[in-house]
């Protein structure tokens, strides 16, 4: 793996920058150049990056992988910080956020400052450091905007998780306990469900328990109104079996994009399916969704995830290299 050029023995601001997509990550070049302060026009503001996670997606990314990526950028797409330039109101403020547009269209946060509008500033929950707020956005946008579309979880409701042990999973787990919906969380091994919830998390192990009559069992026949999976044609058939009549089914990602298709289960179940892209809520959208759930993470209904990382930009292929080859731990960058 190629090491970071540009050496920062002074402590002088800098930035990632990718020139052009790689291969692999064996080849993928990430250089480190000189970031002078950007200067906001009218209704933009400077953030200073206090630390920025490192998504699947921003490793993907930096490969060609995810589409409408331009060529060269800084890559990363959560951030928090802390306000220096722009409108006055915001100045010395910490805030945090995400963008389907930061990292991937336009410059992102695995700098020492990012340029943003003035519409996505937000500010960071009181009770959550630096690092957990850099490293929020991806999962819980992603969770949030599913709920949003298909009906945030309220009590009498099922909801099933299907990938609960994955980032997104353990998001969509906690919005759906907060909501005081029963939930079931299925997760490829045995044990308790290993992230946060503030009510008891029903668990499936899906490598020994048949998935859809397990969640038929745990719901007395009646199934799951709101199915969110987070991993696609994997459990496509196991979900359908699982829904309950009139349900609706998340998606965020496949394995495979073609998968059996039964119409008449479908209309008869009166079911619906709701396709969820993370990269196509800007900044703005975005950090409107995480400031939607400030008052759970205030009061600790929800919680960040704990990171257990933190990278210096020098180090940043290693904590690429870690988030692409599966690591479930959470990792931020400070610039």
């Amino acid at each position: 793996m190629n090491a970071v050029s540009n050496p920062n023995p002074r402590g002088a601001a800098r930035a990632l920058r990718v020139e052009q997509k790689a291969a692999d990550l064996a080849s993928l070049q990430l250089a480190l150049v000189d970031q002078p302060p950007p200067t906001p026009a009218a209704g933009m503001a400077v953030v200073q990056v206090g630390a920025a996670a490192v998504n699947p997606s921003d490793v993907k990314a930096t490969l060609g992988l995810m589409p409408k990526a331009v060529w060269p950028r800084t890559p990363g797409r959560d951030f928090a910080g802390t306000v220096i330039a722009g409108p006055s109101a915001w100045i010395g403020r910490e805030v945090y956020g995400s963008g389907g547009d930061v990292g991937i269209t336009r410059d992102g946060s695995h700098a020492r400052y990012l340029l943003l509008p003035e519409a996505a500033l937000r500010e960071r929950p009181r009770n959550i450091s630096m690092d957990e707020a850099g490293a929020v956005g991806v999962p819980f946008v992603t969770a949030y905007e599913g709920f949003r579309r298909s009906g945030m979880p309220q009590a009498g409701q099922v909801v099933l998780v299907l990938g609960a042990n994955g980032k997104v999973g353990q998001a969509a787990v906690q919005l759906a306990a907060q909501g005081g919906a029963k939930v079931i969380a299925v997760q490829r091994r045995p044990g308790p469900f290993e992230g946060f919830a503030c009510a008891p998390v029903d668990v499936i192990d899906a490598s020994q328990d048949d998935v859809a009559a397990r969640v038929l069992e745990l719901t007395g026949g009646r199934g799951a109104d709101v199915v969110y999976n987070t991993v696609g044609s994997a459990y496509f058939e196991a979900a359908n079996k699982a829904m309950a009549k009139g349900a609706t089914q998340i998606f965020i990602a496949t394995h495979d994009r073609a998968v059996p298709f039964d119409i008449f289960a479908f209309y008869r179940g009166m079911h619906t399916y709701v396709g969820i892209d993370s990269l196509a809520m800007d900044c703005v959208a975005s950090t409107a969704q995480l400031d939607a759930m400030r008052e759970g993470f205030e009061r600790g209904t929800l919680k960040p995830f704990a990171v257990a990382r933190s990278f210096g930009l020098d180090e940043a292929l290693q904590a690429y290299r870690q988030v692409l080859s599966g690591s479930t731990d959470r990792v931020v960058l400070r610039p």
